[in-house]
């Protein structure tokens, strides 16, 4: 006999930090663009955070830049000691991001210095330790009441020291007086060997947070990344993320900061085409979506973004056009030709032009101008014609990556955002070499055929999410007033656009006139046989009704004649005096 199985005991509930009473980790916020949405609220505050990687990364400007923002927009006084520039060079480096060192130092808000560090002088004091920089670092500390400290770089503080086991102890000595000290503290150090992150490897493990910049060329252009290695106490961002450095300072790129949580609209934006916006249902694009207009050389991709920013700004909009290929005196003569005024909207400050090439900066630098013309010009719509340049500075794997940080941000705020992109003469039309078709709302398909010698363009809507799309093919003609869309002649398994479709109508005309004109003339045969043959049943049945009245005429004129013969006989009789049985006998027989 089995026993009875004993009910399993659940596991005890595990209840979230806060909900236990525990306060959570308490960060301090970088005011670095992007940083703060990484590291989800900043650096953990009160705790030392390690920023190390090769030479050029920017290990001393995020530094600086985090006691500056510190003490500028947040009301914490920062010390900032170096140990290979001077005050002077510092300031002097910093100026051009618009950070004005002196004032703050003069305002007690910062304080800056300059520790110079000689092996000689080490090896003239003995035993090394960190008690006289504890001293002094402490003194600035007190001086400006600073909640933020950096130390730029611990290599040059313990770059004579032969002691493995002195510099251990001392490395972890000056991370605990830093922490005793309740302040925030950045750390900068140096990449270490092959494999390491840095070079005694050993501040990584006595570190709080870790962060990696990166600093690498591709394809001949230089990229900048950063990750977050670790992050005690808190969850982060994992991924390597875009940075780069402008005028502004040092710009962090997250995608994962872009969710997929933004609200869409229900209004429309009208394609500018008359006919484009009937085969959508009327009405054209919806408003915020992200449009892809792909085609090989040639195939008017510019003028269907043109057509667009044109509705827009005609409309009272303001946009933006990117362009990788085109200067825009360029773009505004050619979009001339075909009824475009783009100067006029330059003019009134509807429309404003960015034309680089792509290959002038990295793919980051790229987006972050983006993010900065969107937050200064507030569009209501962009257009970026060819995101396929793009493919010269990266991978297609970090170009998708990038323009997905493109669209998420731009859904975000509600931009209209048309992207054209360059098919190659002999690939599959509906595919893209940046693979991002499946982030298109709209996806129009604009291509080259050849007939009657002559290489013509029709267009087709290939998918447009949220509507009743026409699945029709048009001929896309490009006119001295515009663009227009007109029927295909679809006939026979071919598509005839141009002079062929023309020729072709006028044949189908012909055609139709021809058969007009043989059905017309079989109706008139047919009339005249009709009439011929009632005149002829209208004779029979005269003739007949002539017969009948014949026959009823001869009945008649034989009864007639009956009689008569009956009447004489009797008279015949009477005259010859015949009996009567003799008289009723040749009567009988009569």
């Amino acid at each position: 006999m089995t026993k009875p199985k004993r009910p399993l005991r659940k596991a005890p509930e595990v209840r979230p930090a806060r909900a236990a009473g525990l306060k959570p980790l308490a960060k301090c916020p970088t005011g670095i663009r992007g940083l703060d949405d990484v590291t989800e609220g900043g650096l953990p505050r009160g705790r030392s955070t390690l920023v190390c990687g090769a030479a050029g990364c920017g290990k001393t400007l995020m530094a600086m830049e985090f006691v500056v923002r510190g003490a500028r927009d947040f009301g914490e006084p920062g010390v900032f000691m170096a140990f290979e520039e001077t005050v002077a060079e510092l300031t002097s480096n910093v100026a051009s991001l618009g950070f004005d060192l002196p004032s703050l130092i003069r305002r007690k808000k910062l304080a800056v210095d300059y520790v110079r560090i000689e092996r000689s002088e080490i090896e003239e004091t003995g035993e090394y330790d960190l008690e006289g920089l504890f001293v002094r670092l402490g003194t600035m500390i007190d001086e400006v009441h600073a909640k933020r400290v950096v130390l730029d770089t611990i290599e040059s503080l313990f770059a004579s020291l032969p002691n493995e086991g002195i510099l251990r102890a001392e490395l972890r000595r000056l991370f605990r007086w830093l922490k005793d000290r309740g302040v925030t503290a950045v750390i900068t150090a140096e990449q270490g060997k092959e494999g390491e992150l840095t070079r005694y490897g050993l501040e990584e493990y006595v570190s709080d947070c870790v962060i990696v910049l990166d600093h690498r060329l591709t394809n001949q252009v230089a990229t900048r990344r950063l990750r977050v290695v670790k992050y005690r106490g808190s969850k982060h961002g994992t991924n390597e993320y875009p940075t780069m450095i402008d005028e502004h300072g040092l710009n962090v790129l997250p995608i994962t900061s872009l969710g997929l949580s933004h609200d869409v609209s229900t209004r429309r934006v009208s394609t500018g085409i008359a006919r484009l916006d009937t085969m959508m249902t009327g009405k054209g694009y919806w408003e915020g979506s992200s449009i892809l207009v792909s085609g090989t050389a040639g195939a008017g991709k510019t003028s269907i973004a043109t057509a667009l920013l044109d509705s827009v700004c005609r409309h009272g909009g303001r946009c933006l056009f990117f362009s990788f290929e085109e200067s825009p005196d360029q773009i505004a003569r050619n979009m001339a030709s075909i009824g475009f005024d783009l100067n006029r909207h330059v003019r009134s400050g509807c429309l404003q032009f960015h034309t680089v090439r792509p290959t002038l900066y990295g793919l980051e630098n790229h987006l972050v101008t983006l993010h900065d013309l969107v937050d200064r010009w507030h569009p209501r719509a962009v257009v970026m014609d060819p995101i396929t340049g793009l493919t010269s500075i990266g991978e297609p794997g970090e170009v998708k990556s990038m323009l997905m940080r493109v669209v998420d941000y731009l859904k975000s705020r509600n931009i209209t955002t048309l992207f054209t992109s360059l098919t190659e003469g002999g690939a599959a039309l509906e595919k893209t070499d940046i693979s991002i078709s499946s982030l298109m709302d709209t996806w129009l398909l604009l291509r080259m055929v050849e007939s009657a010698g002559e290489r013509n363009r029709i267009l087709y809507v290939l998918k447009s999410r949220g509507m009743a799309h026409s699945n029709q093919i048009r001929e896309f003609v490009l006119t001295d007033h515009g663009i227009k869309l007109t029927d295909v002649y679809v006939g026979r398994g071919e598509v005839y656009t141009g002079s062929a479709r023309v020729v072709q109508e006028s044949r189908d005309r012909a055609d139709a006139i021809a058969a007009g004109q043989a059905s017309h003339r079989r109706q008139r045969e047919i009339t005249h046989e009709r009439l011929a043959l009632e005149a002829q049943m209208q004779k029979l049945q005269s003739r007949l009704a002539e017969l009948k009245q014949e026959t009823t005429m001869a009945a008649k004129q034989e009864r007639e004649r009956d009689a008569t013969s009956r009447h004489d006989t009797k008279g015949l009789a009477r005259i010859r005096k015949a009996d009567s049985d003799g008289a009723q006998e040749e009567g009988n027989n009569t």
